[in-house]
Formats: structure tokens, sequence, C-alpha cells
């Protein structure tokens, strides 16, 4: 159940858990390792694996389809976090309308490839790390990963920055650090000591502060004609600015650290329902491509009101120096009203809020899934101190940044270029392995998938190479 792929694509036991194995302390049954989750739930509260299907959506109307929503919806929601709006907020307000259409151009785009990290985690039953470990040389994989903890952290204090700023302008401004330390501990003490069933709960509940955008973009009044212009016809501007710009969008649209989580939560759900196979349901690839389509659908509707409230309030004022998004929601205040300026800042405390936690897990996922010891958020602290220390960790360097005088806020936009520089490589693995009939069997990928995926890799890496080239002074 816990297992691992060898080198040839044996299952295997994942090592004992280095700290624990240095102390030579044993693991205790399976039934303490778990932490508790509501009888006959899996851990994300969401129905059992193989319950979890169309036929129960259609059944129980809305509440089934919430019911099936999981883990697709959480990492479309994290994609809006605090480095996302700022990207967004920086379009908007010095491009306009004019890079609108990438909403639209990128959900099939990111569908995908989330579809696809899934679809390899449900028939494998493995992390997305295990699988790229059967199919190229661990050292390769290794290389991905470790430049994914890198980005991983920086961004994490970078939200934990924007977090303290949001904040600020909702409590009042006492010490940003004061913030920051108060989102790190109470982050970190939810991840080690709340259930995994609860967190995700909370999860959810924390996507509903994305809805403060649309709430937004209904306040600034923009041009119905321009916007929908924006929305469908594409802008070609190849300068450096509009590369950046395009770069950082996709960047923070696909960006590789929701690669692993959409694998590793669904691997988690999974081991909490108990279910122990090699070949994935029908009904169960259904209900993963609803909540993936439902995800990315929501996290680009978010993306497409922030550029949009953005260029007509910010942008049509001649108000494009804006860098972060506590200045687009400052920015606001005098021209679309005190309201609008405070949801833009809810949506930045509340999208901080649930980045982090998903920017931390899926750090110590992929480290895990590459060194091969166990671990996950369904199991409890003192039985996988190795896992849950690389979340300390990344959380403690994220709250340093920001004491070291670190401007994490300015350093949004370049996470967002950073990941999109890193995205092409991980997505060619990515899409090699879900094509690969040695570990997917009959359940490889279909050529579609493939299609948006490769599509996606491609763009990615003509855009980043084209970014380099008008950097470089010649």
């Amino acid at each position: 159940m816990f297992g691992v792929m060898g080198a040839r694509g044996r299952v295997r036991s994942p090592a004992a858990d280095p700290l624990r194995a240095a102390a030579r302390e044993a693991d205790p049954p399976k039934e303490k390792l778990l932490k508790p989750s509501p009888e006959g739930h899996a851990a994300s509260g969401t129905p059992a694996a193989g319950l979890s299907s169309v036929a129960l959506a259609r059944q129980r109307g809305l509440r089934g389809v919430l019911h099936i929503l999981g883990p697709g919806l959480i990492t479309g929601a994290s994609d809006d976090d605090p480095s996302g709006i700022a990207t967004y907020s920086q379009v908007g307000a010095q491009l306009g309308y004019g890079l609108l259409w990438t909403a639209l151009f990128t959900f099939p785009l990111m569908t995908a490839v989330q579809e696809m990290c899934a679809r390899i985690a449900l028939q494998t039953g493995q992390g997305l790390g295990v699988s790229l470990r059967r199919r190229f040389p661990t050292w390769l994989v290794a290389a991905a990963v470790g430049t994914l903890v890198i980005a991983n952290t920086i961004n994490v204090g970078a939200d934990l920055g924007a977090v303290a700023a949001g904040a600020g302008l909702l409590f009042g401004r006492i010490p940003a650090m004061v913030y920051v330390v108060l989102a790190a501990a109470a982050v970190l003490g939810f991840q080690l000591f709340s259930t995994y069933a609860r967190l995700v709960t909370v999860f959810k509940w924390l996507t509903l502060a994305l809805f403060a955008y649309v709430a937004s973009l209904v306040l600034a009044h923009p041009d119905a004609r321009s916007m929908l212009t924006g929305a469908v016809v594409p802008r070609l501007h190849p300068d450096a600015t509009w590369i950046a710009a395009l770069v950082a969008i996709l960047g923070t649209t696909i960006s590789p650290y929701l690669f692993f989580w959409q694998a590793s939560t669904e691997v988690d759900e999974l081991r909490a329902a108990g279910r122990k196979r090699r070949r994935v349901k029908d009904r169960e690839l259904r209900a993963a491509r609803i909540d993936v389509t439902v995800g990315m659908l929501f996290s680009q509707v978010v993306m497409f009101c922030i550029i949009a409230t953005t260029a007509a309030v910010l942008h049509a004022h001649g108000r494009t120096g804006v860098e972060t998004a506590q200045q687009a929601a400052s920015a606001l205040q005098p021209v679309a009203g005190r309201f609008a300026g405070i949801l833009f800042a809810v949506g930045i405390v509340g999208t901080g809020l649930l980045a982090v936690p998903v920017l931390t897990a899926s750090a110590a996922y992929a480290v895990r899934e590459v060194a091969g010891f166990g671990g996950g958020l369904g199991l409890r602290p003192r039985y996988r101190p190795t896992f849950y220390g690389i979340i300390c960790a990344a959380t403690v360097v994220g709250v340093l940044l920001n004491a070291l005088g670190f401007d994490p806020i300015r350093a949004l936009f370049l996470t967002a270029v950073a990941n999109g520089l890193v995205a092409p490589p991980l997505l060619a693995l990515i899409t090699v392995t879900a094509g690969d009939r040695r570990i997917m069997g009959d359940r490889v990928s279909g050529r579609l998938s493939r299609a948006g995926a490769w599509t996606a890799t491609v763009v990615m890496a003509a855009a980043a190479i084209a970014l380099l080239l008008t950097s470089i002074p010649w």
C-alpha cells in the first residue's frame, strides 16, 4: 500500500524514514500511522475512491458534484496564489486587455496536463516522482525536483509576504513580520496537528476567497466590447516586456508544483480509502476528469477577472506602474471604491493561506518520491518526521527570507517567470511517461490529452527561449 516502484517497475516498500532509521525506531502498526478520518470517507472528506463517481453526482445533484470535487478544485484554486494575482495585476495594469486571451488559450493546456498527472497517479497508485523514476534516470528526476524545491521555497516566502501585506490593508499596519509569523504558524500548525480530512475541507472553503475577484470585476465596470475583443483576439507584440508577461502568465498557470500536488493528493485519496489495485476504473477517471476540468476552469475565470479588473481600473486611467497585488488593491479604492480594494485584499490573504501549504507539501511529496521514503499529509508527523521536516524547513526559510529583508512582493513576478523556465523540461518528462504502456498499461493518455501537453511544452519552451534572447544585450 505504501510501496514505491523499483528501477525496473517492481513495487517495493519505501525505505524507512531517515530520521527514525537513524534513531533505530520501528514503525507502529499501520492503523496508528494514519491520522483519523471520518468512517467510510477518504482522507479529504470526500467519499472513498470508487464511490466518487459521476453516478453519485447525478443521484445527489449539486451536493454530489461537490463531493467529487477534491484535488482538482484545490489545485486550480491554489494556482491563483499571490504570485498569480501579482502577475495578472501587472499584466492588466501594463498591457490592458492585450493578454486577456491567454485565459482561454491556457485553459485546455493546463487541463490536459493536470488530467495527465491525475491519470498517472490513479493508474499506478504512486506519486509523480516515482513514476518518472521508472521511465527516466534518477539523477534527471532529482535535478528537476531540486529546482522545484528551490522555486517552491522562494514562492513560500513571497506568498507569506503577500499575506502579510494583504492583512495590513485589511486589519491595520502593524509590523509585517507579525503577520508573516502568525500566518506561517497557523498554516504549519494545521498541517502538523489537524486531520487531513479537515485540512482539505478548509482548503475547499478557502477557494471561496477567489470569488472576491469576480465581484471586483463587476465593481470595476469594464468596457464590455474591449474586454470581449481582448478575450478572443490575440494581440502579439514580440518585445521584451510582452514576452516576459507571457512567460509569467504561462509559468503561473502551468506551475510545476501543481503537477506533484495533483498526483500526490490523488494517491492520498486512494490510500485513505484502502484501495490497492493496479488498474484504475473508468468511473474514477471520469470523476477525476470532472474534478480537474472544474478546478482549471475556476482558476482561469479568476485569472480573467483579475486581468480585466486591473485593465479597466488601472490601465485605462494611466496607472501602469503597479508591481504588486497589494498596490493593485490600494489603487482600486479611489477609482472603483473602497469595497473593491477590500475584496482584492481578501483574495490575496485567502489564496496565500491556501497556496503556502500546497507549496510546502508538494515539495515534500516530490522529495519523498525521489528519495524513496514514506510520508504524506494523511500520516502522523511523529512517525514520518522527514516528510514533515521538509514542510517545516520550507516554511521556516520562507519566514526567514522576509525577516532578512528579502522583498518577496517584488519576487512574485520573477517567480512566475522562473516557473515558466522550469516547466517545459518537466512537462516533457510527464508527457512521455503518460504515453508509456510499460507504466500505464492500457490507460495511456489519449492523443488529445498528449497533444495538449506537448503544445503546452512547446509554447512554454518557445516563450522562455524568446525571453532569454530578448534579455541578452546583442
